[in-house]
């Protein structure tokens, strides 16, 4: 019988409320049978070792092989996941980003703009499967980092606030092979008061 020490986190949202963005089928698919997966795989692999009673982040942080690769994707997903709204009426472009992440921002990138094009570049140009992600470093200075597979940026001592995923899984199903179009209509659903309470924290 598995013991179960990690759980499936619970969606601050309807299955259904970031569509037309993504897709209730996707969120199904993504969250229900990936994540649930990965869940699955990393109580079973740590029980009776040296990670079984660790925080997520510090497996990551110290672990290799299968429990990093599961551990890796549980906490990618779980950032994921919970940086989104639901959409209300019409989806509509970014128009104002709290402080001090907004000032974060324009400090780092020179502008949101700019910010959001690099991103954006760095995401559709990551080569087979992985993340991109904003950090901050330990001065707060803000950076975008293209991480393989199940890497994540805490990795290389970073705080890690906002991703977008470029695993096939996460977009083919509503966008099939348009990567760039996925990563664009992102931007609509990000709640920015998460990702500015993550920079505080």
């Amino acid at each position: 019988m598995l013991t179960i020490i990690f759980s499936l986190i619970t969606l601050p949202y309807a299955p259904d409320a970031l569509e037309p963005v993504i897709s209730r089928q996707t969120i199904e698919f993504h969250y229900g049978k990936h994540l649930q997966t990965y869940v699955d795989n990393l109580n079973k692999l740590i029980v009776g070792t040296e990670f079984e009673n660790m925080p997520l982040e510090d497996i990551v942080c110290k672990s290799q092989g299968g429990i990093f690769n599961n551990a890796g994707q549980i906490l990618n997903h779980n950032l994921y996941f919970t940086q989104f709204r639901p959409v209300t009426g019409n989806p509509s472009p970014v128009t104002d980003i709290p402080s001090p992440l907004g000032d974060a921002i324009d400090r780092s990138f020179g502008s949101f703009e700019n910010f959001q094009k690099e991103f954006e570049q760095k995401g559709t140009t990551l080569f087979g499967s992985g993340w991109v992600w904003l950090s901050a470093d330990k001065d707060g200075k803000l950076v975008i980092t293209q991480e393989t597979n199940a890497q994540n940026p805490i990795t290389k001592g970073l705080k890690p606030l906002l991703t977008m995923d470029v695993w096939e899984h996460a977009y083919y199903l509503d966008y099939q092979n348009r990567r760039a179009a996925h990563l664009q209509s992102l931007w609509q659903i990000i709640n920015w008061d998460e990702i500015n309470r993550r920079y505080m924290k």
